[in-house]
């Protein structure tokens, strides 16, 4: 299976368990890997047979500036799903997403979550 990946996507949302999270919020970053079949695509120079990556971008910052979640596990899977269910030729899904500025007190580089899920 071939992969196309969209790294670096970059949007604000109130996703967190924190109450403070929830009203200041903060930056997220995405990135996905989309398995693909890219030969009917690559054979034929049709955007039409594969995923438009506008569309995919479009896609993962709905869910970032969407509806608050607690976890960042479930942003993951709530991307996915989405992605699963809107671009038909996306056979399986990488999603990592990252909280760069978790409020932890440690120091770190960020936190992420990264999943991966099949068509059913």
């Amino acid at each position: 299976m071939d992969i196309i990946r969209i790294a670096g996507i970059k949007s604000f949302g109130h996703h967190g368990a924190l109450p403070e999270e929830k009203r200041l919020g903060q930056r997220f970053t995405v990135s996905v890997d989309l398995e693909i079949d890219t030969r009917p695509a690559a054979a034929a120079d049709d955007l039409k047979l594969t995923v438009n990556y506008a569309e995919v971008i479009r896609t993962v910052e709905g869910q970032l500036t969407g509806k608050p979640v607690y976890l960042i596990e479930t942003l993951a899977q709530q991307i996915a799903a989405r992605i699963l269910g809107t671009f038909p030729v996306t056979k399986a899904v990488t999603v990592e997403v990252t909280k760069p500025f978790a409020p932890v007190a440690a120091e770190f580089d960020a936190i992420s979550v990264k999943i991966r899920r099949e068509r059913v």
